[in-house]
């Protein structure tokens, strides 16, 4: 199964997915690349910005992706 393959099996399963859970779950380490490529290949795929403290107390922002319905 190719990256591209997992991102979207996990999109369509659980429903979000971020560049650490992609990190951690499937070794993918430029989800943002593979997020680049399903659109190339014409899958809708929404992605919004989202802020948290990180455990320094610092404000951090990242992308939570998902399918567009």
């Amino acid at each position: 199964m190719t990256q591209n393959e997992r991102v979207l099996r996990h999109l369509r399963e659980v429903g979000t997915l971020t560049g650490a859970q992609a990190m951690q779950s499937y070794g993918i380490a430029h989800l943002a690349s593979r997020i680049s490529e399903l659109r190339a290949a014409g899958v809708n795929i929404i992605g919004t910005t989202e802020t948290a403290k990180n455990r320094y107390g610092e404000t951090v922002r990242y992308m939570v992706y998902r399918l567009e319905e």
